[in-house]
């Protein structure tokens, strides 16, 4: 049995896209078609937050690695009326990108030239992104094809049945269709899927640079976004993986993607991590881009609360899980739980698949794990909302489960989601909070001494694809790396091998001897 992987690294990217919230948001969608003169809408501008608010929003910080999650603990909640105490564009894990840089990048990962930007509007981004330190020439090159397009030409594309790209409520560009009839090739859909793309291939860049690892080393990408791309005849044949290693520069990867609603990160990282504990590939990457669709989601709870609307980032992240370094955190592939088919929905059903069930048959106690990350979705958003604090559901869910099987008492539920929860801090990019998030965290804390054992817990809602009614979820263990083979024998097959051949010219020569 080959050695457990091992997560060498992760990174975390933000886009802040105000007026993407009210162009392509899918509830500011629906809402223009359903009741075009909703005071929503009328209100909606009033409630956008500046750049500037998104840079000192301390969930933000906790996603792109200056802040760590704990520090949250330290903040009076609400967060969304707080300056964070550290702010910025850059962290350690990734950046939070402007809207205009982010239209560049679009234009950057498209491949067909569906992607137009006003001429003087795509100087300025040309200029601002040829100081990226991430972004190379032939990346800022592309950004030339844009001298023909004017203000009016972009909306002759839009009155088409374009969709246009606006800043501060100007058109500067837009994304054409991709075919006449094919309404899974529209300007909307591969707006989505070029965003998404846009958003993993920032992620991709920066984890390059927080790994340091070699583009050409990598073997395998998989993606774990919420989109699919395909045509009429293949609707989500794929493959955004390869897509976005083509942009990023990982010539030496193939790829696939994996779907499962929210819980798509934690199949994508047990492939991952298989792939390389088999010995398949060496060097794998799990990267996802962002959803366009949950921008402003529940922008209507947050408008008639007086509060900013708190979805206005894209969010994206990308994993590479390697082979075991003798450092790194190791993934246990052998301590795993699994939703079937005939597990139920209740929460105690699913909490029971995914965390008792897997540590029971490791022979591990739920207090045996020192954090568990599962859908950190931030509180700010879906308490007003009406969703409650989603974390600290699961934690309370873990803990009564634990009381239960007789690892706690009940006096000490409240002790236990303390230690062993973490307040949220993910947007609702729907796959982005589903145990995702922790990843970079988990792995610092890890290296560092602060814990020792992690569980990932992925979670999704398969019904909403009117296919089943099942709910879905994997889950694993992240654990320090003791820097010993995880051989399950203290004697190699090849060493084993070598004794049975040399006992089988013993007992010949005993023969001949004879």
């Amino acid at each position: 049995m080959s050695e457990y992987a091992v997560i060498k690294g992760a990174s975390y990217t933000l886009a802040y896209t105000p007026d993407m919230i009210i162009q392509d948001g899918a509830t500011q969608v629906t809402e223009r078609i359903v009741n075009p003169e909703s005071e929503y809408l009328k209100k909606l501008p009033e409630h956008i937050r500046s750049y500037e608010d998104v840079l000192s929003y301390a969930p933000n910080q906790v996603y792109i690695g200056n802040m760590k999650p704990q520090d949250l603990d330290e903040i009076e909640f609400p967060w969304y009326d707080k300056k964070a105490p550290v702010n910025g564009r850059w962290g350690k894990c990734g950046e939070i990108m402007p809207q205009d840089e982010f239209y560049g990048l679009m234009q950057i990962s498209d491949a067909f030239d569906l992607v137009e930007l006003e001429a003087g509007f795509a100087a300025s981004v040309k200029e601002k992104l040829a100081k990226h330190e991430l972004f190379t020439e032939k990346h800022i090159a592309v950004l030339d094809k844009n001298a023909k397009f004017t203000e009016e030409a972009l909306q002759a594309v839009v009155d088409d049945g374009g969709c246009g790209l606006y800043s501060d409520g100007k058109l500067v560009g837009a994304v054409k269709k991709a075919h006449d009839v094919d309404v899974n090739l529209s300007a909307h859909v591969m707006l989505e899927n070029i965003a998404n793309k846009a958003t993993s291939v920032l992620s991709l860049l920066h984890l390059i640079k927080a790994t340091g690892i070699n583009p050409d080393e990598v073997d395998y990408v998989i993606d774990c976004g919420e989109e699919a791309c395909g045509d009429m005849n293949q609707r989500g044949g794929g493959n955004f993986a390869k897509a976005a290693a083509e942009v990023a520069g990982f010539m030496n990867a193939t790829g696939s993607d994996v779907r499962s609603f929210c819980a798509a990160p934690a199949h994508a990282l047990l492939s991952a991590a298989s792939l390389v504990k088999a010995g398949t590939f060496k060097n794998v990457v799990v990267t996802a881009g962002g959803c366009t669709a949950k921008l402003g989601m529940n922008g209507k709870s947050h408008v008639d609360k007086g509060l900013p609307i708190l979805e206005d980032v894209l969010a994206g992240f990308s994993v590479l899980i390697s082979e075991n370094n003798g450092t790194d955190p190791i993934i246990r592939t052998d301590i795993v739980g699994k939703h079937n088919v005939g597990t139920g929905s209740s929460p105690q059903a699913v909490i029971s698949s995914l965390v008792t069930d897997a540590l029971d048959r490791a022979g591990l106690k739920i207090t045996d794990v020192d954090k568990f990350a599962a859908e950190m979705q931030n509180p700010d958003i879906t308490k007003p909302a009406g969703a409650g604090d989603v974390p600290e559901a699961n934690y309370k869910m873990i803990g009564a489960l634990g009381v239960k099987k007789g690892d706690l008492e009940r006096k000490e539920l409240p002790e236990f989601i303390v230690k062993h929860g973490m307040k949220g801090w993910a947007p609702t990019q729907g796959h982005i909070p589903s145990g995702a998030p922790y990843l970079g965290p988990c792995r610092e804390m890890i290296v560092n001494g602060d814990i020792s054992r992690a569980m990932i817990i992925g979670k999704g809602s398969l019904f909403l694809g009117r296919l089943t009614n099942l709910f879905d979820g994997v889950s694993f263990v992240i654990e320090a790396n003791k820097g010993e083979s995880t051989e399950t024998s203290a004697v190699s097959e090849e060493e084993v091998r070598g004794m049975i051949a040399n006992a089988m010219k013993d007992f010949a020569a005993s023969l001949l001897a004879e």
